[in-house]
């Protein structure tokens, strides 16, 4: 009988164990997502994405801060169907002291997602980024983009520089998507500031 206690206590001491870990863990995820991400509720894009339309330059309006555009300025993301059905994706960011970054990468589309949900690829064969045009309006000159865990926001232009009206239309109808305006970054495009 002493066995089974020993036993038993045992394996209480170690799903107590097991459950703080978990508590701390989900804890921590929760508090770290509150505190980088701006979405808790990603919406399903608004409407399907007629990539022949899509593709081509864009200029980001604003964004979240993220490690691979901290200090950006001048961002570009051009987007080329290519014909094996994949879409090739260059993204340029000027630097403080003139220069420029680029990414070049590929997406391909997810199925049954209206082509507005796409897998983006930087490296090698990883498709492992989410990319969702959540909305844009019908002559493709705006777009905000997201992805699943709402850590990422990109408001898009087909224009470097708007007026302050047109940027702040694009700004509602993302916290009308359910994002906190807060966490927004405006990029720097020449001209804009």
């Amino acid at each position: 009988m002493a066995r089974d206690s020993k036993g038993t206590k045992a394996a209480w001491t170690a799903a107590a164990t097991l459950a703080s870990a978990a508590t701390l863990y989900f804890g921590w995820r929760a508090w770290w997502h509150s505190r980088h991400c701006g979405n808790r509720d990603v919406p399903e894009p608004a409407k399907p994405v007629d990539l022949s339309r899509y593709v081509g330059k864009w200029y980001e309006l604003a964004r979240y801060e993220n490690r691979f555009e901290r200090g950006c300025r001048n961002v570009t993301a051009e987007y080329a169907a290519r014909s094996d059905g994949l879409i090739d994706v260059v993204n340029t960011c000027g630097t403080a002291k003139g220069g420029q970054k680029v990414s070049r990468g590929r997406a391909k589309v997810v199925p049954d997602s209206g082509d507005a949900k796409l897998k983006v690829s930087f490296f090698g064969p990883f498709y492992a980024g989410h990319y969702w045009v959540l909305d844009h309006d019908d002559d493709y000159q705006w777009a905000i983009v997201g992805e699943p865990s709402g850590c990422y926001l990109w408001l898009l232009h087909r224009e470097a520089t708007l007026e302050p009206s047109q940027v702040s239309s694009l700004r509602q109808r993302a916290g009308a998507l359910g994002y906190d305006l807060r966490k927004l970054r405006r990029t720097r495009q020449s001209g804009n500031g």
